[in-house]
Formats: structure tokens, sequence, C-alpha cells
């Protein structure tokens, strides 16, 4: 059987979900202060999935960058509650971004 190094921030349960299937997975358990970039590097990753991703594995994607959101902001003791709040008021005052308005230039 052939290696596969990936060396990459993975989902909790991966491991044992590929042990589950008779394969071989060795990981380990990075240190709290190395959680928070390492989730950073993987939100890159999975908005590259995402962009690149046919129409079918685009819910797929969102919710890999909805959990990686979600984990930035536990690991920087931020409320989701409070993630929420900022975007609506973002919305409220700014709009969202439906209308697909690309600014040219000002002045």
């Amino acid at each position: 059987m052939t290696r596969k190094v990936y060396s990459k921030l993975v989902r909790d349960r991966i491991p044992e979900y590929i042990r589950s299937k008779g394969e071989n997975a060795v990981s380990h358990v990075i240190p709290e202060a190395e959680r928070l970039p390492a989730v950073l590097r993987k939100i890159e990753e999975e908005a590259s999935e995402l962009v690149s991703a046919p129409p079918e594995k685009r819910a797929e994607e969102l919710a890999d960058v909805l959990e990686l959101l979600h984990a930035i902001a536990d690991h920087s003791r931020i409320p989701w509650d409070d993630v929420l709040k900022i975007k609506e008021r973002k919305r409220d005052e700014r709009g969202g971004f439906e209308n697909g308005i690309v600014l040219d230039y000002t002045g």
C-alpha cells in the first residue's frame, strides 16, 4: 500500500471514518496555540474548493466553509450571535451582494 501524506487539518472524525473503511490513518492533535492559524489556512483551501466546485457540489463546500467560520469564531472567542448581528447591521447599512454591483472607480 502506498502512503499518502496530507499534513493538513481535517474534520475531527475523519481519522475514525478512514479506519472504519479498513484503512490506516495516523493523526495527531495540534496544540491550542496552533489551531487558529491552522483553521485560517484551511478556510483558504475550502474557499478555493468552493470557487471551483460544480453547482451540484456547492452546498457541500458551503457547509465546509460555514463549519470553519464557526471554528474561527470559537477560537477567537467571538459569539456566533455577535457575528450574525454584525452581518445584519452591515446588510442594513451597506446592503448584501445579491445585485452584482461592481465599483469601477471613485473620485
